[in-house]
């Protein structure tokens, strides 16, 4: 089966040996996002809410380049180095997707790239 690499200008690029997704058939494996901004590869902020909007933003952009929507998600991985966002985390995802929501995992980690505060990947299933 051959694999086609995803990349959008809408989405941080990759700051290392990684592509931002991979499509094998009709799966999309989407590298983790961090709350980088675009345009700038810059941190959008310190606050916890606005890193995790800008994830799910990055999330979003690199699910439309492989052809496909949020709620083409079937497993996604969410990884915190503090558990007590977890709450804020489920509002803001709610914003971003519809029912039935993917399969997911909340992930307690030390330390994540740049400081962040929030990653996420997934595993998105394109309509055949």
């Amino acid at each position: 089966m051959a694999k086609s690499i995803i990349q959008t200008d809408k989405a941080p690029q990759a700051i290392g040996t990684y592509s931002q997704a991979v499509k094998a058939g009709t799966t999309v494996y989407l590298s983790g996002q961090i709350p980088l901004n675009p345009e700038t590869m810059e941190m959008v902020s310190d606050d916890f809410a606005e890193q995790a909007k800008q994830v799910f933003e990055n999330v979003k952009a690199v699910c439309e380049a492989a052809g496909g929507t949020m709620n083409d998600l079937v497993k996604v991985n969410i990884f915190l180095p503090d558990l007590s966002n977890f709450a804020t985390v489920n509002e803001i995802m709610a914003q971003y997707f519809n029912k039935p929501y993917p399969a997911r995992a909340a992930i307690g980690v030390r330390a994540l790239p740049k400081d962040s505060q929030i990653e996420i990947d997934g595993v998105m299933e394109l309509p055949e």
